[in-house]
């Protein structure tokens, strides 16, 4: 840090310490700071290229397959709250006898949701079918412009 003296010569037009005849200017010498901010700078911009950014996953694959005529157990439950199983209207209390009864043996199904229904209704349809001993298995819709089929 560099300290200037302004002597006692009255052209001198600087900052000066309250109280002081003979005032002490400080001012902070920067360069140094800039030199060390600038070799940070550099170092950083050197090293971010190594550093690996992001998540590996290592997502399911699918499997396409081809149309097949069993007719599967699917609950669909709709923008207005209503199940329906096979597209025939069904109670939610009723639904593990239906199932049974519909399709006997059968211990998967698969649960297609409107994309704006409550979360409650779906996790009692859920709840519901986990006490049935049933597997679930939501249907999702592949985005537009994905590969496959």
């Amino acid at each position: 840090m560099a300290f200037s003296t302004g002597g006692s010569s009255g052209g001198f037009r600087g900052r000066r310490r309250v109280g002081g005849s003979n005032g002490v200017l400080s001012e902070m010498n920067v360069v140094p700071l800039v030199d060390v901010v600038l070799v940070l700078l550099i170092i950083f911009m050197l090293t971010a290229h190594v550093m690996d950014y992001g998540l590996e996953v290592d997502v399911p694959k699918v499997i396409i397959t081809k149309e097949n005529n069993d007719v599967l157990p699917v609950v669909t439950i709709t923008r207005d709250q209503t199940l329906h199983l096979n597209e025939k209207k069904v109670n939610i209390h009723e639904l593990p006898a239906r199932l049974e009864q519909q399709f006997k043996g059968q211990k998967i199904v698969y649960v297609a949701a409107d994309a704006s229904i409550r979360w409650e209704l779906l996790a009692q349809v859920m709840a519901e079918l986990s006490s049935a001993q049933l597997q679930m298995r939501m249907v999702t819709k592949p985005l537009e412009g994905g590969r496959g089929q």
